[in-house]
């Protein structure tokens, strides 16, 4: 697969289409040497996207993105969760810090990792806007968003002259909800980056790097990859693995 370069909505931020999704780095049962394997074999392939987040694995994986990403010229995404008792503007602070200190490195994109909170998303976009101003995270998405929730994201950053770059949400062959519940349409008409987890189906696609062994019809995880980034030039995948080998496949 040649690596295509793909904007981040109006971000300024161009990535490879492919990135790699992290949730599994830094696990108890994941080895260090396997997960440096592999952040060798997605940017000998020219992968140059890395998504984290501080609920990977109680900030594990976020140490070893920021570790292995630390002289590198790649583009480093993490989210804050607005858990149910994260309601004030001091512990958003914090969890930013908190992550910035476990990167040792800049947030490039940093995601409002789900809206389920007791604060809107409106205060969210507030907060995050803040920091951006404040040079703490440059871009700013959303994930897990319907696409209401991403218009009201876009109209708040809209009004502090920030563009909304991305949705993450869950989108593979198998899950094609985006297609349907209108957040792929969203992403067109806003000009925002759908970027998509669990792309080969949590293991489901045959072969898959992403765990599992079940077998299915849709033939190969390449495949299955190049079908969402067939769909329309907003959607970037980030398969994850902590193989090199499947890494190396997913890319070649």
């Amino acid at each position: 697969m040649a690596l295509e370069r793909r904007r981040l909505g109006k971000s300024g931020l161009v990535v490879s289409c492919v990135g790699a999704g992290t949730n599994r780095w830094g696990a108890h049962d994941v080895q260090r040497d396997d997960v440096v394997e592999t952040y060798r074999a997605f940017r000998t392939a020219g992968v140059d996207f890395f998504d984290t987040a501080e609920l990977y694995n109680k900030g594990e994986s976020e140490k070893l993105v920021g570790e292995l990403t630390k002289n590198e010229k790649v583009i480093v995404a993490s989210k804050f969760a607005p858990l149910p008792h994260r309601v004030t503007e001091s512990q958003f602070d914090r969890a930013l810090d908190a992550s910035l200190a476990r990167l040792g490195r800049p947030i490039d994109l940093y995601y409002l990792h789900f809206p389920y909170s007791f604060v809107s998303v409106c205060t969210w976009m507030e907060r995050l806007a803040r920091a951006h101003r404040e040079k703490k995270i440059g871009a700013i998405g959303v994930s897990n968003c319907s696409a209401r929730q991403m218009r009201v994201a876009a109209n708040v950053l809209e009004r502090h002259g920030i563009a909304l770059a991305a949705n993450q949400v869950h989108y593979s062959v198998l899950h094609a909800a985006p297609e349907t519940n209108g957040v792929l349409d969203a992403c067109r008409e806003l000009d925002v980056a759908l970027v998509a987890y669990r792309p080969l189906a949590g293991g489901k696609v045959a072969g898959s790097a992403e765990g599992g062994t079940a077998q299915t019809a849709i033939g190969d995880p390449k495949s299955a990859l190049h079908a969402l980034l067939d769909k329309d030039e907003h959607v970037i995948v980030i398969p994850g693995t902590t193989n090199a080998a499947h890494a190396a496949a997913l890319t070649a």
